[in-house]
């Protein structure tokens, strides 16, 4: 009924019917109040910010973040003053129970599996090296684009796939790599000059450079279609066969080659993300032909603490935007370029793309809605206003693509910035609100929830609905 979903319907007709009720038996003063909390409960419903977020979803957030305040549940200790077990740095939130087996797939390649036992889910992360699009012709770009969807669709189609996500991250060079490289290809016998100069290279060539990084992390659901529960080996197993096919088709949409990520490089990534400066210490580890020997147990912070609209880990203060608008219109290759490139007001800055495909029974049923829904709406008006004509032949459009046989994915995105020093957050959040918009996107922050929406920005394959207490179906019916 208009703006409202099947629970705000539902809500009318109670209304209604209880105020017959009460008149009937002459309970006026009863049946005024009764009047006046339902017109309060469907305000809350209809009335939303420029963000489509409910007066009743801003209260349940704001109730939320006081009583995590009240618990003192938005700070976090562990190591040996802390209330881990056994004085170990165990991730907080969402991560505290995961579980991380290392396993070898049909290429002998290892690969980390990642558990996340309260939901009954499964990760694999894929190391990517994208060429990137400079100096790259406009064709090759489109097939890469072409091959990208069709990985995407391709998804909809594996068993057991609940959800995908791509993390980009830019961050400071500290001139480990290069120098390894270089150390190790100078000639002893090459001249002084020579030595000299390539000396200077190494000092000053990474002061200001930035390090790019992504993968790619998939998520599968640990159980079969009867129903029956399946443990880290079992799940190791079936993507031991799949994940060659996976990294190779992969590697054919313009993200390089594509290997699976071993647990000891999945341990590096999830520490420095928590604590920026070991980065340093983890690159002369690997520069002097080492290894650092990192346990799961041992990679969380020694100390958070969540703000409102902040989070506070070890030496760090990061921040996290969500998405709540798409770009509008006709979107190119190049929509999130300098959105995804390093900037120099924000140390660290992750962004993720989140997908979850559909399977093919859903898609058909999703767009026929949205379709039926665009028609109604064009039908319904005299004068239909062009965001409305537009919707209906995009509706229309993607209708007669999914008929074809295209996959349908839902898509979100998180934007994490990181910083060293408070006093440069501002900075960075300027810096990000300006990325968004040559973007096109509508971003705000996860107020309320900083410390979850940075563990769902890691390449760990977190799947936030999973973990709502309200289930993502009664949310949307209302």
């Amino acid at each position: 009924m208009g703006p409202l979903g099947t629970i705000g319907t539902g809500v009318v007709f109670a209304g209604i019917l209880g105020l017959i009720v009460l008149m009937t038996l002459h309970q006026l003063m009863v049946a005024a109040v009764w009047t006046i909390l339902v017109v309060i409960v469907l305000s809350l419903m209809i009335v939303k910010d420029s963000h489509g977020r409910s007066g009743l979803q801003r209260l349940a957030n704001r109730i939320g973040w006081r009583r995590t305040k009240s618990r003192r549940q938005h700070v976090y200790r562990s190591g040996v003053l802390g209330r881990t077990g056994w004085g170990t740095f165990q991730l907080p939130g969402l991560l505290a129970q995961t579980k991380l087996t290392e396993h070898h797939d049909s290429y002998n390649r290892p690969f980390a599996v990642l558990e996340t036992p309260s939901v009954g889910h499964f990760s694999v992360v894929i190391g990517c090296e994208p060429d990137g699009a400079s100096l790259v012709d406009q064709h090759q770009i489109d097939s890469w684009v072409a091959a990208w969807g069709d990985w995407l669709a391709a998804l909809g189609h594996e068993l057991g796939v609940v959800a995908a996500a791509v993390t980009v991250e830019t961050a400071p060079d500290t001139g480990a790599r290069l120098r390894r490289e270089v150390t190790g290809r100078i000639d002893p016998n090459a001249p002084e000059l020579a030595k000299t100069m390539l000396g200077q290279v190494m000092d000053n060539y990474p002061v200001g450079s930035a390090q790019v990084r992504a993968w790619v992390s998939l998520t599968f659901n640990g159980r079969t279609y009867a129903g029956k529960k399946r443990n880290a080996d079992d799940v190791a197993r079936d993507l031991a066969a799949r994940l060659p096919g996976l990294t190779q088709t992969l590697a054919a949409t313009g993200a390089g080659p594509a290997r699976p990520v071993d647990a000891q490089t999945l341990c590096e990534i999830v520490r420095v993300a928590y604590d920026p400066a070991a980065a340093a210490l983890i690159d002369d580890v690997h520069a002097g032909g080492h290894a650092p020997n990192l346990s799961w147990t041992d990679v969380g912070p020694t100390a958070t603490e969540t703000g409102w609209d902040y989070y506070r880990h070890d030496g760090a203060f990061s921040r996290t935007w969500e998405m709540t608008s798409a770009p509008r219109g006709e979107v190119f290759s190049s929509v999130l370029t300098r959105l995804l490139s390093p900037h120099g007001e924000v140390d660290r800055k992750r962004v993720t793309i989140i997908y979850r495909p559909l399977d093919s029974a859903k898609a058909a049923r999703t767009v026929e809605t949205d379709k039926r829904n665009a028609d109604f709406r064009i039908g319904s008006s005299n004068r239909p206003s062009a965001r409305a004509v537009t919707s209906a032949r995009s509706a229309a459009s993607t209708a007669a693509e999914e008929a074809k046989g295209a996959g349908l994915v839902d898509f979100g995105i998180l934007i994490t910035a990181t910083v060293t020093d408070s006093d440069r957050m501002p900075d960075a959040r300027a810096a990000i609100d300006n990325l968004a918009a040559t973007a096109r996107l509508v971003i705000r922050p996860v107020y309320g929830s900083q410390d979850t929406a940075f563990a769902a920005c890691l390449p760990l394959g977190l799947v936030l609905q999973s973990h709502l207490r309200i289930p993502v179906e009664i949310r949307d019916a209302m």
